[in-house]
Protein backbone atom coordinates (compact mmCIF):
# COMPACT_ATOMS: atom_id res chain seq x y z
CA UNK A 1 0.00 0.00 0.00
CA UNK A 2 1.46 3.23 -1.10
CA UNK A 3 -0.10 6.61 0.46
CA UNK A 4 0.39 9.90 -0.97
CA UNK A 5 -0.31 13.01 1.27
CA UNK A 6 -1.12 16.19 -0.28
CA UNK A 7 -0.53 19.57 1.69
CA UNK A 8 0.67 20.54 4.83
CA UNK A 9 -1.62 18.37 7.35
CA UNK A 10 -1.76 21.40 9.74
CA UNK A 11 1.95 19.97 11.64
CA UNK A 12 0.35 16.69 11.39
CA UNK A 13 1.99 14.62 8.67
CA UNK A 14 4.93 13.34 10.87
CA UNK A 15 2.30 11.23 12.87
CA UNK A 16 -0.25 10.62 9.56
CA UNK A 17 2.75 8.94 7.99
CA UNK A 18 4.01 6.39 11.15
CA UNK A 19 0.21 5.33 12.10
CA UNK A 20 0.42 5.04 8.11
CA UNK A 21 3.93 3.13 8.17
CA UNK A 22 2.89 0.92 10.95
CA UNK A 23 0.00 -0.54 9.15
CA UNK A 24 1.98 -1.44 6.43
CA UNK A 25 2.31 1.30 3.93
CA UNK A 26 5.00 3.57 2.24
CA UNK A 27 3.96 7.35 2.28
CA UNK A 28 4.88 10.30 0.06
CA UNK A 29 4.84 13.70 0.44
CA UNK A 30 3.57 16.51 -2.00
CA UNK A 31 2.63 20.08 -1.05
CA UNK A 32 -0.06 20.43 -3.43
CA UNK A 33 -2.05 18.83 -5.91
CA UNK A 34 -0.18 20.07 -9.02
CA UNK A 35 2.89 18.55 -7.43
CA UNK A 36 1.72 15.23 -6.91
CA UNK A 37 0.29 15.10 -10.58
CA UNK A 38 3.47 15.31 -11.86
CA UNK A 39 4.66 12.51 -9.41
CA UNK A 40 1.48 10.06 -11.14
CA UNK A 41 2.42 11.17 -14.18
CA UNK A 42 6.12 9.65 -13.91
CA UNK A 43 4.79 6.57 -12.60
CA UNK A 44 5.06 7.52 -9.05
CA UNK A 45 1.40 7.12 -8.18
CA UNK A 46 -0.16 5.75 -5.08
CA UNK A 47 -2.53 3.06 -4.04
CA UNK A 48 -4.36 6.10 -2.27
CA UNK A 49 -4.37 9.52 -2.02
CA UNK A 50 -5.08 12.15 1.30
CA UNK A 51 -6.06 15.85 0.14
CA UNK A 52 -6.55 18.50 2.52
CA UNK A 53 -10.24 19.91 2.67
CA UNK A 54 -9.19 23.20 2.23
CA UNK A 55 -7.75 22.25 -1.42
CA UNK A 56 -9.80 22.32 -4.50
CA UNK A 57 -10.73 18.58 -4.15
CA UNK A 58 -13.17 18.68 -7.16
CA UNK A 59 -10.79 20.11 -9.73
CA UNK A 60 -8.02 17.25 -8.48
CA UNK A 61 -9.85 14.56 -8.94
CA UNK A 62 -10.70 15.84 -12.60
CA UNK A 63 -7.59 16.46 -13.65
CA UNK A 64 -6.72 12.40 -11.88
CA UNK A 65 -9.58 11.71 -14.37
CA UNK A 66 -8.51 13.80 -17.45
CA UNK A 67 -4.97 12.02 -17.04
CA UNK A 68 -6.46 8.39 -16.66
CA UNK A 69 -4.96 7.80 -13.53
CA UNK A 70 -7.10 5.94 -11.00
CA UNK A 71 -6.64 6.42 -7.47
CA UNK A 72 -8.76 6.65 -4.70
CA UNK A 73 -9.40 10.03 -2.87
CA UNK A 74 -9.59 10.78 0.83
CA UNK A 75 -10.14 14.38 2.25
CA UNK A 76 -8.76 15.10 6.02
CA UNK A 77 -9.24 18.25 7.87
CA UNK A 78 -9.49 20.10 11.12
CA UNK A 79 -13.03 19.91 12.76
CA UNK A 80 -15.46 16.99 12.88
CA UNK A 81 -18.63 18.67 11.79
CA UNK A 82 -20.84 17.54 9.35
CA UNK A 83 -20.83 19.77 6.60
CA UNK A 84 -17.20 19.94 5.95
CA UNK A 85 -17.44 15.79 5.54
CA UNK A 86 -20.14 16.39 3.56
CA UNK A 87 -18.94 18.85 1.51
CA UNK A 88 -15.17 16.93 0.68
CA UNK A 89 -17.37 13.98 -0.26
CA UNK A 90 -19.57 15.95 -2.61
CA UNK A 91 -16.44 16.85 -4.21
CA UNK A 92 -15.41 13.35 -4.77
CA UNK A 93 -13.65 12.39 -1.89
CA UNK A 94 -14.29 8.74 -0.46
CA UNK A 95 -13.97 9.23 2.91
CA UNK A 96 -12.73 12.10 5.67
CA UNK A 97 -10.22 12.12 8.25
CA UNK A 98 -10.51 14.85 11.20
CA UNK A 99 -7.42 16.25 12.41
CA UNK A 100 -5.26 15.38 14.56
CA UNK A 101 -4.74 11.76 12.87
CA UNK A 102 -6.71 9.22 14.64
CA UNK A 103 -4.97 5.77 14.01
CA UNK A 104 -7.62 3.79 14.13
CA UNK A 105 -9.28 5.63 11.68
CA UNK A 106 -6.68 5.70 9.30
CA UNK A 107 -5.86 1.88 9.69
CA UNK A 108 -9.54 1.63 9.02
CA UNK A 109 -9.48 3.19 6.22
CA UNK A 110 -5.99 1.94 4.96
CA UNK A 111 -7.80 -1.74 5.55
CA UNK A 112 -10.69 -1.10 3.62
CA UNK A 113 -8.73 0.02 0.27
CA UNK A 114 -6.34 -2.57 0.54
CA UNK A 115 -9.28 -5.25 0.78
CA UNK A 116 -11.96 -3.09 -2.00
CA UNK A 117 -9.35 -4.24 -4.69
CA UNK A 118 -7.02 -7.25 -2.97
CA UNK A 119 -9.79 -9.74 -1.24
CA UNK A 120 -9.46 -12.63 -2.75
CA UNK A 121 -12.21 -15.49 -0.77
CA UNK A 122 -12.07 -19.57 -1.38
CA UNK A 123 -12.80 -22.50 0.27
CA UNK A 124 -12.31 -24.95 -2.69
CA UNK A 125 -9.96 -27.62 -3.41
CA UNK A 126 -10.00 -26.46 -6.96
CA UNK A 127 -9.29 -22.57 -6.10
CA UNK A 128 -6.67 -23.79 -3.92
CA UNK A 129 -4.57 -25.38 -6.65
CA UNK A 130 -5.33 -22.72 -9.12
CA UNK A 131 -3.50 -20.45 -6.21
CA UNK A 132 -0.45 -22.51 -5.78
CA UNK A 133 0.09 -22.16 -9.59
CA UNK A 134 -0.22 -18.34 -9.21
CA UNK A 135 2.23 -18.53 -6.39
CA UNK A 136 4.80 -20.63 -7.83
CA UNK A 137 4.69 -17.89 -10.89
CA UNK A 138 4.64 -14.70 -9.02
CA UNK A 139 7.80 -14.59 -8.92
CA UNK A 140 8.95 -13.99 -12.28
CA UNK A 141 8.20 -11.58 -15.17
CA UNK A 142 6.47 -14.35 -17.26
CA UNK A 143 3.52 -12.47 -19.11
CA UNK A 144 0.10 -14.53 -17.91
CA UNK A 145 -2.83 -15.27 -19.73
CA UNK A 146 -6.12 -15.53 -17.24
CA UNK A 147 -8.90 -17.17 -19.10
CA UNK A 148 -12.26 -17.41 -17.13
CA UNK A 149 -15.96 -16.71 -17.79
CA UNK A 150 -17.38 -13.23 -16.85
CA UNK A 151 -17.77 -12.48 -12.97
CA UNK A 152 -15.21 -15.05 -11.86
CA UNK A 153 -13.24 -12.33 -10.38
CA UNK A 154 -9.95 -12.21 -12.61
CA UNK A 155 -8.80 -8.84 -11.79
CA UNK A 156 -8.41 -10.03 -8.17
CA UNK A 157 -6.38 -12.79 -9.13
CA UNK A 158 -4.24 -10.48 -11.16
CA UNK A 159 -3.88 -8.25 -8.35
CA UNK A 160 -3.22 -11.58 -5.97
CA UNK A 161 -0.42 -12.57 -8.13
CA UNK A 162 0.95 -9.04 -8.02
CA UNK A 163 1.00 -8.43 -4.60
CA UNK A 164 3.01 -11.87 -4.74
CA UNK A 165 5.29 -10.50 -7.44
CA UNK A 166 8.91 -8.68 -6.78
CA UNK A 167 7.31 -5.56 -8.36
CA UNK A 168 4.53 -5.65 -5.11
CA UNK A 169 6.03 -2.10 -4.09
CA UNK A 170 5.28 -0.43 -7.80
CA UNK A 171 2.13 0.35 -9.24
CA UNK A 172 -0.39 -2.08 -10.28
CA UNK A 173 -2.76 -0.43 -13.65
CA UNK A 174 -5.78 -1.85 -15.14
CA UNK A 175 -7.34 -1.56 -18.41
CA UNK A 176 -10.42 -2.69 -19.53
CA UNK A 177 -9.71 -2.79 -23.60
CA UNK A 178 -13.61 -3.78 -24.06
CA UNK A 179 -14.54 -0.53 -22.20
CA UNK A 180 -12.50 2.29 -24.69
CA UNK A 181 -13.04 3.16 -27.82
CA UNK A 182 -10.75 1.91 -30.72
CA UNK A 183 -9.74 5.15 -31.64
CA UNK A 184 -8.72 6.12 -28.14
CA UNK A 185 -7.42 2.48 -27.03
CA UNK A 186 -3.82 3.25 -28.22
CA UNK A 187 -3.34 6.62 -26.40
CA UNK A 188 -4.49 4.97 -23.61
CA UNK A 189 -2.06 2.20 -23.53
CA UNK A 190 1.06 4.58 -24.90
CA UNK A 191 -0.14 7.93 -24.41
CA UNK A 192 0.14 10.70 -26.62
CA UNK A 193 1.67 14.05 -27.00
CA UNK A 194 0.24 17.74 -26.80
CA UNK A 195 -1.68 18.51 -29.93
CA UNK A 196 -1.47 14.31 -30.96
CA UNK A 197 -4.53 14.77 -31.98
CA UNK A 198 -8.00 16.70 -31.89
CA UNK A 199 -8.32 17.25 -28.12
CA UNK A 200 -5.00 16.48 -27.00
CA UNK A 201 -4.67 19.70 -25.37
CA UNK A 202 -1.96 18.56 -22.98
CA UNK A 203 0.68 15.45 -22.53
CA UNK A 204 -1.02 12.78 -21.60
CA UNK A 205 0.50 9.38 -19.71
CA UNK A 206 -0.61 5.74 -20.67
CA UNK A 207 -0.97 2.89 -18.90
CA UNK A 208 2.86 1.46 -20.00
CA UNK A 209 4.14 4.56 -18.28
CA UNK A 210 1.99 4.27 -15.41
CA UNK A 211 2.92 0.89 -14.46
CA UNK A 212 6.94 1.19 -14.95
CA UNK A 213 8.36 -1.39 -13.08
CA UNK A 214 4.43 -3.04 -11.71
CA UNK A 215 2.67 -4.66 -13.35
CA UNK A 216 -0.20 -4.12 -16.13
CA UNK A 217 -3.36 -5.76 -16.13
CA UNK A 218 -5.15 -5.82 -19.64
CA UNK A 219 -8.67 -7.00 -19.11
CA UNK A 220 -10.85 -8.21 -22.17
CA UNK A 221 -7.75 -8.90 -24.31
CA UNK A 222 -9.99 -10.91 -26.59
CA UNK A 223 -11.40 -7.37 -27.47
CA UNK A 224 -8.82 -5.45 -28.65
CA UNK A 225 -8.65 -3.96 -32.30
CA UNK A 226 -6.43 -5.37 -34.85
CA UNK A 227 -4.46 -2.10 -34.71
CA UNK A 228 -3.41 -1.81 -30.81
CA UNK A 229 -3.15 -5.71 -31.14
CA UNK A 230 0.16 -4.56 -33.50
CA UNK A 231 1.25 -2.24 -31.39
CA UNK A 232 1.36 -4.75 -28.19
CA UNK A 233 3.23 -6.95 -29.95
CA UNK A 234 6.03 -4.84 -31.20
CA UNK A 235 6.21 -4.10 -27.70
CA UNK A 236 6.56 -6.74 -26.14
CA UNK A 237 8.88 -7.91 -29.08
CA UNK A 238 11.33 -4.88 -28.65
CA UNK A 239 10.81 -3.56 -25.33
CA UNK A 240 9.66 -0.12 -25.76
CA UNK A 241 6.96 1.93 -27.46
CA UNK A 242 6.52 5.50 -28.65
CA UNK A 243 3.30 7.71 -27.48
CA UNK A 244 0.79 8.62 -30.15
CA UNK A 245 2.16 11.71 -31.93
CA UNK A 246 5.69 10.96 -30.11
CA UNK A 247 8.86 9.84 -31.91
CA UNK A 248 11.31 9.06 -28.41
CA UNK A 249 11.39 5.15 -27.99
CA UNK A 250 10.66 4.65 -23.97
CA UNK A 251 11.58 1.46 -22.18
CA UNK A 252 8.67 -0.61 -21.31
CA UNK A 253 9.23 -1.85 -17.50
CA UNK A 254 6.15 -3.51 -16.94
CA UNK A 255 4.99 -7.24 -16.20
CA UNK A 256 1.54 -8.34 -18.47
CA UNK A 257 -0.86 -10.06 -17.21
CA UNK A 258 -3.77 -10.27 -19.44
CA UNK A 259 -7.18 -11.72 -19.10
CA UNK A 260 -10.35 -12.91 -21.23
CA UNK A 261 -13.76 -14.69 -20.98
CA UNK A 262 -13.35 -15.11 -24.68
CA UNK A 263 -12.35 -18.42 -26.48
CA UNK A 264 -8.80 -17.08 -28.03
CA UNK A 265 -7.98 -19.77 -30.49
CA UNK A 266 -11.52 -19.42 -31.78
CA UNK A 267 -10.71 -15.71 -32.68
CA UNK A 268 -7.92 -16.87 -34.59
CA UNK A 269 -9.01 -19.31 -36.73
CA UNK A 270 -11.63 -16.10 -37.46
CA UNK A 271 -8.61 -13.57 -37.72
CA UNK A 272 -9.70 -12.02 -35.41
CA UNK A 273 -6.78 -12.24 -32.58
CA UNK A 274 -2.81 -12.37 -33.99
CA UNK A 275 -1.54 -15.50 -33.33
CA UNK A 276 2.01 -13.96 -32.63
CA UNK A 277 0.59 -11.83 -29.63
CA UNK A 278 -1.39 -14.91 -28.43
CA UNK A 279 1.49 -16.93 -28.26
CA UNK A 280 3.56 -13.85 -26.23
CA UNK A 281 0.71 -13.53 -23.45
CA UNK A 282 0.34 -17.03 -22.74
CA UNK A 283 3.41 -17.65 -21.75
CA UNK A 284 1.68 -19.04 -18.06
CA UNK A 285 -1.97 -20.10 -18.71
CA UNK A 286 -4.43 -19.78 -15.62
CA UNK A 287 -8.23 -20.58 -16.02
CA UNK A 288 -10.27 -19.34 -13.44
CA UNK A 289 -12.74 -21.91 -12.93
CA UNK A 290 -16.85 -20.58 -13.30
CA UNK A 291 -18.28 -20.35 -9.44
CA UNK A 292 -20.04 -23.98 -10.68
CA UNK A 293 -17.16 -25.51 -10.44
CA UNK A 294 -15.83 -24.11 -7.16
CA UNK A 295 -19.57 -24.62 -4.94
CA UNK A 296 -17.05 -24.50 -1.59
CA UNK A 297 -16.21 -21.22 -2.60
CA UNK A 298 -19.83 -20.23 -1.72
CA UNK A 299 -20.25 -20.26 1.48
CA UNK A 300 -17.45 -18.25 2.19
CA UNK A 301 -18.07 -15.47 -0.23
CA UNK A 302 -21.50 -15.51 1.05
CA UNK A 303 -20.54 -14.36 4.59
CA UNK A 304 -17.54 -12.60 3.01
CA UNK A 305 -20.57 -10.02 1.11
CA UNK A 306 -22.71 -10.04 4.41
CA UNK A 307 -19.72 -8.89 6.44
CA UNK A 308 -19.72 -5.60 3.32
CA UNK A 309 -23.12 -5.01 3.84
CA UNK A 310 -22.80 -4.94 7.73
CA UNK A 311 -19.78 -2.70 7.15
CA UNK A 312 -22.23 -0.51 5.23
CA UNK A 313 -24.19 -0.18 7.70
CA UNK A 314 -26.83 -2.39 6.48
CA UNK A 315 -28.32 -5.07 8.96
CA UNK A 316 -26.58 -8.56 9.62
CA UNK A 317 -27.98 -11.48 7.82
CA UNK A 318 -27.54 -15.24 8.24
CA UNK A 319 -28.64 -17.65 5.49
CA UNK A 320 -30.05 -20.55 6.94
CA UNK A 321 -28.37 -23.59 5.81
CA UNK A 322 -31.67 -24.74 3.52
CA UNK A 323 -30.72 -21.57 1.90
CA UNK A 324 -27.18 -22.48 1.96
CA UNK A 325 -27.36 -25.50 -0.22
CA UNK A 326 -29.72 -24.19 -2.42
CA UNK A 327 -27.13 -21.37 -3.24
CA UNK A 328 -24.30 -24.20 -3.96
CA UNK A 329 -26.88 -25.97 -6.28
CA UNK A 330 -27.64 -22.96 -8.27
CA UNK A 331 -25.44 -23.05 -11.54
CA UNK A 332 -24.44 -19.26 -10.76
CA UNK A 333 -24.19 -18.21 -14.95
CA UNK A 334 -22.94 -14.62 -13.72
CA UNK A 335 -20.75 -16.50 -11.45
CA UNK A 336 -19.35 -14.28 -8.45
CA UNK A 337 -20.54 -11.06 -9.57
CA UNK A 338 -24.42 -12.72 -9.61
CA UNK A 339 -24.07 -13.63 -6.30
CA UNK A 340 -22.86 -10.64 -4.55
CA UNK A 341 -25.90 -8.93 -6.04
CA UNK A 342 -28.05 -11.82 -5.40
CA UNK A 343 -26.94 -10.98 -1.03
CA UNK A 344 -26.77 -7.01 -1.52
CA UNK A 345 -30.49 -7.49 -2.64
CA UNK A 346 -30.66 -9.83 0.11
CA UNK A 347 -29.02 -7.21 2.80
CA UNK A 348 -31.15 -3.97 1.75
CA UNK A 349 -34.73 -5.93 0.68
CA UNK A 350 -35.74 -8.07 3.57
CA UNK A 351 -35.77 -7.48 7.46
CA UNK A 352 -35.78 -10.71 8.93
CA UNK A 353 -32.47 -11.33 10.24
CA UNK A 354 -32.40 -15.15 9.14
CA UNK A 355 -32.98 -15.97 5.15
CA UNK A 356 -34.45 -19.21 4.24
CA UNK A 357 -34.50 -21.10 1.13
CA UNK A 358 -38.16 -20.11 0.46
CA UNK A 359 -37.18 -16.00 0.23
CA UNK A 360 -33.41 -17.91 -1.97
CA UNK A 361 -35.92 -19.69 -4.03
CA UNK A 362 -38.02 -15.96 -4.60
CA UNK A 363 -35.43 -14.13 -5.77
CA UNK A 364 -33.95 -16.74 -7.71
CA UNK A 365 -37.19 -17.27 -9.65
CA UNK A 366 -37.53 -13.68 -10.56
CA UNK A 367 -35.08 -13.92 -13.09
CA UNK A 368 -35.61 -17.88 -13.95
CA UNK A 369 -38.27 -17.06 -16.68
CA UNK A 370 -35.51 -14.79 -18.38
CA UNK A 371 -32.50 -18.04 -18.55
CA UNK A 372 -35.49 -20.38 -19.23
CA UNK A 373 -36.25 -18.52 -22.60
CA UNK A 374 -33.10 -17.84 -23.76
CA UNK A 375 -32.44 -21.78 -23.29
CA UNK A 376 -35.50 -22.33 -25.53
CA UNK A 377 -34.23 -19.94 -28.19
CA UNK A 378 -31.06 -22.30 -28.34
CA UNK A 379 -32.77 -25.60 -28.49
CA UNK A 380 -35.11 -23.83 -31.71
CA UNK A 381 -31.45 -22.98 -33.36
CA UNK A 382 -30.32 -26.52 -33.13
CA UNK A 383 -33.56 -28.51 -34.00
CA UNK A 384 -33.53 -25.38 -36.62
CA UNK A 385 -30.57 -26.60 -38.03
CA UNK A 386 -30.68 -30.18 -37.40
CA UNK A 387 -33.76 -29.77 -39.63
CA UNK A 388 -32.44 -27.34 -42.39
CA UNK A 389 -29.47 -30.11 -42.85
CA UNK A 390 -31.34 -33.19 -42.81
CA UNK A 391 -33.94 -31.61 -45.61
CA UNK A 392 -30.56 -31.46 -47.88
CA UNK A 393 -29.60 -35.37 -47.69
CA UNK A 394 -25.93 -36.33 -48.11
CA UNK A 395 -25.56 -32.63 -50.05
CA UNK A 396 -24.40 -29.57 -47.90
CA UNK A 397 -26.81 -25.76 -48.21
CA UNK A 398 -25.82 -23.04 -50.22
CA UNK A 399 -23.34 -20.65 -49.34
CA UNK A 400 -23.95 -17.87 -46.62
CA UNK A 401 -25.53 -20.31 -43.91
CA UNK A 402 -23.56 -19.23 -41.12
CA UNK A 403 -24.86 -15.41 -41.80
CA UNK A 404 -28.99 -16.37 -42.15
CA UNK A 405 -28.83 -18.05 -39.01
CA UNK A 406 -26.92 -15.18 -36.77
CA UNK A 407 -29.55 -13.08 -38.28
CA UNK A 408 -32.61 -15.12 -37.67
CA UNK A 409 -31.44 -15.68 -33.77
CA UNK A 410 -29.19 -12.19 -33.36
CA UNK A 411 -32.63 -9.70 -32.84
CA UNK A 412 -34.26 -12.20 -30.49
CA UNK A 413 -30.71 -12.89 -28.46
CA UNK A 414 -29.89 -9.36 -28.18
CA UNK A 415 -33.77 -8.59 -27.04
CA UNK A 416 -33.56 -11.18 -24.07
CA UNK A 417 -30.80 -10.34 -22.71
CA UNK A 418 -31.07 -6.55 -22.69
CA UNK A 419 -34.90 -7.70 -20.50
CA UNK A 420 -32.83 -9.78 -18.55
CA UNK A 421 -30.03 -6.47 -17.65
CA UNK A 422 -33.44 -4.58 -17.21
CA UNK A 423 -31.71 -2.24 -20.25
CA UNK A 424 -28.51 -1.60 -18.94
CA UNK A 425 -26.37 -2.13 -22.17
CA UNK A 426 -22.96 -2.33 -20.85
CA UNK A 427 -24.41 -5.24 -18.41
CA UNK A 428 -25.56 -7.27 -21.53
CA UNK A 429 -22.63 -6.73 -23.75
CA UNK A 430 -20.38 -8.64 -20.52
CA UNK A 431 -23.29 -11.35 -20.60
CA UNK A 432 -23.11 -11.60 -24.56
CA UNK A 433 -19.65 -11.34 -25.01
CA UNK A 434 -19.59 -8.31 -27.13
CA UNK A 435 -17.71 -5.08 -27.23
CA UNK A 436 -20.37 -2.28 -25.90
CA UNK A 437 -19.45 -0.26 -28.48
CA UNK A 438 -20.32 -3.09 -31.22
CA UNK A 439 -23.77 -4.27 -29.15
CA UNK A 440 -24.78 -0.86 -29.26
CA UNK A 441 -24.37 -0.36 -33.56
CA UNK A 442 -26.39 -3.59 -33.27
CA UNK A 443 -29.09 -2.27 -31.63
CA UNK A 444 -29.40 0.72 -33.60
CA UNK A 445 -28.63 -1.53 -37.17
CA UNK A 446 -31.55 -4.31 -35.86
CA UNK A 447 -33.53 -1.44 -34.62
CA UNK A 448 -33.96 -2.99 -31.57
CA UNK A 449 -36.09 -0.95 -28.63
CA UNK A 450 -34.35 0.31 -26.11
CA UNK A 451 -35.54 -0.79 -22.73
CA UNK A 452 -34.98 1.65 -20.22
CA UNK A 453 -33.11 0.43 -17.29
CA UNK A 454 -35.24 0.59 -13.84
CA UNK A 455 -34.77 2.80 -10.93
Amino acid sequence: MRLLIIGSMNGQIGAASKIAFDHGAKVSHAPDPSTALELARSGQSADLVMIDVELDIAAFIKSLKDERISVPVVAYGIGTDTETAVRAIKAGAKEYIPLPPDPELIAAVLEAVAEETHTLIFADPSTAEMLRLADRISGSNASILITGDSGTGKEILARYIHRHSKRADKQFVSLNCAAIPENLLESELFGHEKGAFTGATRRATGRFEQAKGGTLFLDEIGDMPPEAQTRLLRVLQEGEYTTVGGTTPIRADARIIAATHRDLPQLIRQALFREDLYFRLNVVPIRLPPLRERTDDIPELVRHFLSEAVREGLPYKIIDNAAMNRLKACPWPGNVRELENLIRRLAVLYAQETIGVDVIEAELADSSPVAVEADGLAHSVENHLKAYFSAHGDGLPSPGLYDRVVKEVERPLISLTLRATRGNQVRAADVLGLNRNTLRKKIRQLEIPVVRESK
